[in-house]
């Protein structure tokens, strides 16, 4: 999934370096974005926002308290590159909750790790699952957000499985997990099939999923996990099991 990091400067001074930096991460994809559209921008939730303080016309703290107090956005990482060495003014927006300040002049490869790696721990910390790594509800509650805000064209598929709990009682409840785990291995093979971009597949918790594509025709997709799905589940039954179903 392409990672989209918000650029905040008001003169473009600081996009050319980060594509620069990151030119062979297809992964990424930097935006440039003036500090009086940062309202705009949050509805888009940015896996990580960039403020460039020597090139906004704001004040970077109430910009900072406007970014934490925007509920969509209360988790999205923060960095803030500065001239300004002041200590005071530093610790004045890491009050903020702002999770890195930066003084310029600025190293590119500290730079360049320090959004990798804190692009990994958010990524981490966002798998609200530990048995599927798919978002959960919060993600997928801002993601249907974000795409209502946008005016977006878009299919929300809710999935679940038939008779869980009796297959829970019969197999136990590893065989469960697994059912789970290949589940979401089925919608997210089906989905990435299907559509080439724009695409998520959260789990709302036990044997209910969430895929949301681009566009309003998913009976295609629909098509696909069924079948795929069918196709592949017989092998968690034992073989008495199956003849009896057949």
């Amino acid at each position: 999934m392409v990672q989209e990091i918000y650029i905040i400067d008001d003169d473009d001074s600081s996009i050319l370096v980060f594509r620069e930096l990151f030119k062979n991460d297809t992964d990424y994809k930097f935006i440039s974005v003036k500090s009086d559209q940062i309202d705009v921008a949050l509805k888009n939730i940015p896996a990580i926002i960039i403020i460039n303080e020597d090139a906004i016309e704001v004040d970077v703290i109430d910009l900072c308290k406007k970014i934490r107090n925007d509920d969509d956005n209360s988790i999205t990482p923060v960095i803030v590159v500065s001239s300004d060495g002041d200590k005071k003014h530093r610790i004045d927006i890491l009050k903020e909750s702002i999770e890195y300040y930066i003084k310029k002049p600025v190293n590119e490869k500290y730079l360049y790790y320090t959004v990798k790696n804190l692009n990994r721990l958010m990524n981490i910390n966002r798998r609200i699952s530990p048995l599927t790594g798919l978002p959960g509800n919060v993600q997928i509650h801002a993601e249907l957000k974000k795409r209502l805000l946008n005016k977006e064209d878009f299919c929300v598929l809710y999935l679940d499985l038939d008779n869980f709990k009796a297959y829970n009682d019969v197999y136990g409840f590893l065989k469960g997990d697994q059912i789970i785990t290949f589940t979401s291995e089925v919608i997210l093979n089906c989905v990435h099939r299907n559509f080439a971009d724009g695409t998520f597949v959260g789990h709302i918790g036990g044997d209910d999923f969430i895929a949301i594509v681009p566009g309003t025709n998913c009976e295609k997709l629909c098509q696909d996990v069924i079948a795929t799905f069918d196709d592949k589940v017989l092998s968690f039954f034992t073989p008495e099991d199956v003849k009896k179903d057949i």
